[in-house]
């Protein structure tokens, strides 16, 4: 901040309306932070304590979070995007455990080797966003691994969860159009109402997943590691016969 201004930021701290670009935001304790309607620019958050931190109407432009704890943080309508050179805000080793968004900008978002387990993205913009090596699950006890993540009712055309492993994961109403889903682990998920126009799914596992009402045009069953035990309507077999090269007729 300039000299003549106290520096604001402290933990549990209530700030409306303050741009707080100039802050120090490094190695900082702020647990349980409240922003309403702040703005924060070309800030490098580093190794900052964000536990339970709420973000509501926060715009975020070129900001980088890198090592920070954010596990239980809640941003609610927040832009984490450049409109100007449509980049979005970069997160590397950082622990999103249990973070909540709703209604937020998340457009480009780099997510590089961040713990996500418990996530939950509700109604957000995530095209274009890359998950590079997210990891969705967390050790229970020495052999039970499990995943936890939601995204239902997002945008996430043109993403990047290849390889990600999302079994059991909520992905109802969310919009997967030309994403890749390369190996991607989406054993028993819940794709209800999806859609799946021209994703990339070669190698990813589909067994159990429930595909009912989904867009699935284009989805090649050959080109699957595993689909045993999919659900799908009566409405969506000729569909699928017809990407296997099948030719259907009435009678």
């Amino acid at each position: 901040m300039a000299d003549d201004l106290p520096d604001p930021l402290e933990p549990g701290a209530r700030l409306t309306g303050l741009d707080l670009s100039a802050c120090d935001w490094s190695e900082r304790d702020l647990a349980d932070l409240v922003l309403t309607d702040c703005t924060l620019t070309d800030v490098q958050l580093s190794a900052a304590m964000l536990e339970g931190a709420r973000f509501a109407g926060c715009r975020f432009v070129r900001c980088r979070f890198a090592h920070v704890d954010l596990r239980g943080a809640v941003f609610e309508d927040c832009a984490l995007t450049d409109p100007d050179s449509h980049g979005g805000a970069e997160f590397a080793f950082c622990r999103l455990d249990e973070a909540r968004f709703s209604k937020c900008d998340l457009s480009f978002a780099d997510l590089d080797r961040s713990s996500l387990y418990g996530v939950a993205f509700a109604a957000c913009n995530l095209r274009g966003a890359r998950f590079h090596r997210a990891d969705f699950s967390r050790a229970f006890g020495g052999k039970v691994v499990r995943a936890q993540a939601s995204f239902a009712g997002s945008h996430l055309e043109l993403c990047d969860l290849s390889e990600a492993r999302l079994p059991g994961c909520d992905l109802n109403r969310t919009s997967l159009r030309e994403a890749d889903l390369t190996g991607a682990d989406l054993t028993g998920a819940d794709l209800r109402e999806a859609d799946l126009f021209q994703a990339l799914t070669a190698g990813a596992k589909l067994a159990d997943a429930d595909l009912r009402g989904a867009q699935a045009s284009g989805l090649d069953l050959t080109q699957l590691a595993t689909f045993r035990g999919l659900k799908i309507t009566a409405a969506q077999q000729s569909v699928l016969l017809h990407a296997l090269g099948v030719d259907i007729h009435a009678a």
